[in-house]
């Protein structure tokens, strides 16, 4: 049972889980803007270096010019039309990411007010291993769970039970 030390139950879940595989002090490349969880980061002792929201997509290369032995990417690579070349050009050891589930009762989440909040992808966990393996990454552990919602309806009661997000701790194909 996790402890709720964070509001958000996804993040005590991951926190445990990179806890686990990559106990601070760590030097982080977190893909993405300075975001909620990268502060939890740096709050538990990793030293956390974001990207500067580049459009990874077409400046995937980017990720080439950060040396650290770990790169996050926490619901980031559902974003992007190509993941597959930011994931091939990461320079670290080890990759920790996530990303949501598709879910057969919910459509993927487009932001009504932001044109860049959108999921391109929301992969069944055989899609994103298959990803990840064909970026040249082994996964070495995963983790699927869920995070109600407090609302009212048929979908939020799914939610109790059915997986919404796939974490997985990956190291670099030699």
């Amino acid at each position: 049972m996790y402890e709720k030390t964070y509001p958000d139950k996804r993040f005590n879940i991951t926190l445990d889980f990179l806890k686990t595989h990559a106990a601070p002090p760590q030097t982080v490349l977190d893909l993405g803007v300075e975001n909620p969880f990268s502060k939890i980061m740096t709050s538990q002792g990793y030293q956390v270096e974001n990207t500067k929201g580049e459009d990874l997509d077409l400046d995937y290369k980017i990720v080439e010019t950060y040396d650290t032995k770990l790169t996050t990417a926490f619901e980031i690579f559902e974003h992007l039309l190509s993941p597959m070349q930011v994931l091939q050009h990461i320079k670290s050891d080890y990759l920790f990411a996530s990303v949501p589930l598709k879910l057969w009762f919910a459509s993927a989440y487009r932001s009504k007010t932001d044109p860049w909040d959108r999921h391109y992808h929301e992969f069944e966990d055989w899609q994103f291993d298959w990803l990840l393996e064909k970026a040249g990454w082994e996964i070495l552990d995963r983790k699927k769970f869920s995070n109600p919602v407090k609302k009212i309806g048929i979908r939020p009661i799914l939610r109790h039970f059915t997986p919404r997000y796939y974490l997985v701790h990956c190291q670099k194909k030699s």
